[in-house]
């Protein structure tokens, strides 16, 4: 009876080192490091129910980032303060290295219909639509959920990488 136990008692001593030894064996390693982007981009593609941004040249797609959007995020931009992230095909109209946020692309938001729209209801449209990065105020730190005003938000380092791609013209379609 006691060999019994120490039988099963030493076999499944085994049956665990090989699982763990077999976890070790065949964990994920990191995650790739990918090249850094060097090359202009001409498209910039945001699904805002996946938040994901992807960065795209000659209908190629190069890299997806997770993003942050407005506070209230369903549905398009109505209003100044509704919280909302636009949707729709705009382009980027200017870039700040001076902004309250790790770098920032500004979008041509609002478009003349949003603008007719919003004073056909007695409204601002809003505007200062931009793909940034982090709060400078809150350095060293990536603020978590939907947080902006109805801007797209990424890493400060993701940030870094689409400045150095996108040029003002450059195409940005978001998508409900």
């Amino acid at each position: 009876m006691i060999r019994r136990l120490i039988r099963f008692t030493a076999a499944a001593l085994l049956l665990l080192l090989a699982v763990a030894a077999w976890r070790i064996v065949n964990a994920p390693g990191p995650a790739p490091v990918l090249p850094p982007l060097t090359e202009k981009i001409d498209l910039i593609e945001i699904d805002k129910s996946d938040r994901r941004m992807t960065v795209f040249r000659d209908g190629v797609a190069l890299r997806s980032y997770d993003i942050a959007l407005g506070f209230s995020p369903a549905g398009d931009k109505a209003q100044e303060g509704d919280g909302r992230t636009p949707e729709g095909r705009f382009r980027i109209d200017r870039r700040n290295h001076n902004s309250k946020f790790h770098l920032s692309l500004g979008l041509d938001y609002p478009h003349k219909e949003d603008i007719d729209h919003a004073v056909a209801y007695g409204f601002s449209p809003g505007g200062d639509i931009f793909i940034h990065g982090q709060p400078n105020w809150f350095p060293g730190q990536l603020m978590r959920g939907d947080w902006t005003e109805g801007c797209i938000a990424v890493s400060n380092a993701e940030m870094e990488e689409i400045w150095r791609v996108a040029n003002l013209g450059t195409e940005v379609v978001i998508r409900p």
